[in-house]
């Protein structure tokens, strides 16, 4: 027997690969299933079930592609309503996989579908448990996601319905249990979530301020939804995808890995209405891009950032990619949905040059030659999160979260030259670019952001917690 953990840091996001004697199931897969396949055909295993902890979100789920490809039946737990074929499980229904039982517990309050999966091996013993977005390390599943797909369903009614899923339905379980969750640090399907991607249930039930027994229902519900920022726009787009289906990932790639020259290139995008999106490093963006393209480099937090900022699954897009990066590209926006990829840049930038077509660029400096030109009265807008920018920032520095800026177009300074910074560098230059292709020009970017300031004169503002003042 075996139970595998598959974590994909860029969507921090965890599919599990359960096999025992020569049967195997996965639980929320991701959209590209080959993977799973060439596992269980490495263990001489048939998969024999896809288990969806509830509807996604933040990605667009394999099981429909799996189930295709392998004959494996689709399991959900009471209440999911797709519209594909699914065994539909009741609560504490049980299924067997080779020698280990999986047991369905119907937890609703992060989704009202949402379930865990019980694992139990040949001798009886309960090993760990599959908890979705329901039990998170070190925190719990956000419960303002579902509410706009239910009529008279509010926020405050799935967080009561988790506080008891919570208290009736997993903290009773042993404590040498097994947590394995589907998200870690960097989801936005929580808000305080561990770096750590497995824990026991004991120490969760010390450490996890959503599991202590004393809490009360009242502050139970307040705690979970206070801080909640609002969930990014792309996220019911992707629950109605996993709801009612999508193309095939092989149909999605074929139609989209399609070079075009430059010339091509540029007819297209002046045609389609399609975002020129450039998933290059940030240096590279900003010594040369396409006029107007956005950067989100493929390097860092990649689709979500793309969900986040573009939004709309269907816009068309046409792509900007190091060499040999195009399929990669294509497979990871499809993760999130975006499925409208036009073609790519044959030969890249250097070829967009070498036609004789416009380049832009982005005024980019040291933190050192920043801090030699400051001054009193310099604009500064930090692209960091709200609780980043609480804890350390450059004073008299504006707070505009990259992920807000679509709506906070108005709080950019543009009447005088501003300076632009996050932590490290990525962030501000996706903010540049955002900036940049909507007219607003007068912006300098400030090379490895509060990182590299920090090693400077520049003075800065620190939390100070309030216990600590005498």
């Amino acid at each position: 027997m075996k139970i595998q953990q598959i974590y994909t840091g860029c969507i921090a996001q965890a599919a599990y690969y359960l096999e025992s004697n020569g049967e195997a199931a996965i639980f929320d897969p991701l959209r590209e299933v080959q993977p799973y396949i060439d596992k269980a055909n490495t263990d001489n295993a048939k998969i024999k079930y896809i288990f969806e902890t509830h509807f996604h979100a933040d990605f667009v789920s394999g099981h429909i592609d799996l189930a295709q490809k392998t004959g494996a039946a689709i399991i959900y737990g009471p209440t999911a309503n797709p519209e594909f074929k699914a065994i539909i499980a009741n609560d504490n229904q049980e299924f067997k996989v080779g020698k280990y039982t999986v047991k369905v517990i119907h937890t609703p309050g992060h989704t009202l579908e949402s379930t865990c999966y019980l694992l139990t091996d040949e001798n009886g013993k309960q090993h760990g448990i599959i908890t979705g977005d329901t039990l998170f390390i070190g925190d719990v599943g956000r419960p303002d996601l579902a509410q706009a797909l239910v009529k008279d369903l509010t926020k405050e009614k799935l967080a009561s319905y988790l506080f008891d899923s919570l208290r009736d339905k997993i903290m009773p379980l042993s404590d040498d249990l097994i947590v394995y969750p589907s998200h870690g640090a960097g989801s936005a399907c929580g808000k305080n979530m561990s770096k750590e991607t497995t824990d026991t249930l004991g120490n969760q039930k010390k450490t996890n301020y959503a599991l202590r027994a004393t809490m009360t229902r009242e502050e139970f519900v307040q705690e979970l939804l206070e801080g909640l920022p609002l969930p990014p726009a792309y996220f019911p787009q992707n629950v109605m995808m996993n709801i009612q289906g999508y193309e095939s990932l092989e149909n999605i790639i074929e139609k989209s890995l399609t070079p075009l020259q430059p010339k091509d290139f540029e007819t297209v995008a002046n045609q389609s209405e399609a975002v020129i999106l450039d998933v290059r490093h940030e240096d590279d963006f900003v010594k040369a891009h396409i006029p107007r393209s956005i950067f989100i480099g493929i390097q860092g937090n990649f689709a979500p950032w793309v969900g986040a900022l573009i939004m709309d699954v269907k816009q068309p897009l046409l792509l900007i990619t190091p060499e040999g990066k195009e399929q990669e590209t294509i497979t990871r926006l499809s993760r999130v949905g975006f499925d409208h990829v036009l073609g790519y840049l044959n030969g890249g930038i250097e070829a967009w040059k070498s036609a004789g077509f416009e380049t832009d660029h982005i005024v980019s400096i040291t933190p050192e030659k920043f801090a030699t030109e400051l001054k009193e009265n310099s604009l500064i807008v930090d692209a960091r999160k709200n609780g980043e920018y609480e804890a350390e920032h450059v004073e008299k520095a504006i707070n505009i979260p990259l992920d807000s800026i679509n709506s906070n177009l108005d709080l950019v300074p543009t009447q005088a030259p501003f300076y632009l910074h996050c932590a490290g560098g990525y962030r501000s230059v996706i903010m540049a670019s955002i900036l940049k292709s909507r007219g607003i020009h007068n912006l300098i970017n400030i090379e490895k952001g509060i990182s590299g300031i920090r090693n400077t004169t520049v003075p800065l503002t620190h939390f100070v917690c309030p216990s600590t003042l005498k």
